[in-house]
């Protein structure tokens, strides 16, 4: 049985896989919703969708290589994940603050890169 927190993981992992950021912000984001990372802060639709265009654009493609760890609560969930991207291999993090289906909130993070050779 999938859970709602494994099932919004999975809308994300397919709609960046598909490049379909348009759909990533409609369907997994409130309106405003926020998206914190290290180097960047970003809150509602139209600045999502310029940050993942932008971020789609520099890493080239993303394909899911493992799920490395997940877990969830009623209203987050937290994950560290591998994926390839046109450069390379990057292990990265995030978490989602959830609301409904919608994340209000999504803290994100690149733990590795490893360029392809």
């Amino acid at each position: 049985m999938s859970t709602a927190g494994r099932q919004f993981y999975d809308r994300q992992i397919a709609c960046l896989e598909a490049g379909d950021v348009s759909r990533l912000i409609a369907e997994q984001y409130h309106a405003d919703a926020t998206l914190v990372g290290f180097d960047t802060t970003v809150q509602g639709h139209a600045a999502l969708l310029a940050h993942f265009t932008n971020y789609m654009a520099q890493v080239g493609q993303i394909k899911l290589k493992s799920t490395d760890r997940f877990t969830e609560t009623s209203d987050a969930i937290f994950f560290e994940a591998t994926i390839l991207t046109a450069h390379g291999e990057a292990r990265v993090y995030n978490v989602f603050l959830l609301k409904g289906n919608k994340a209000t909130h999504h803290f994100t993070g690149l733990i590795a890169f490893t360029p392809f050779a």
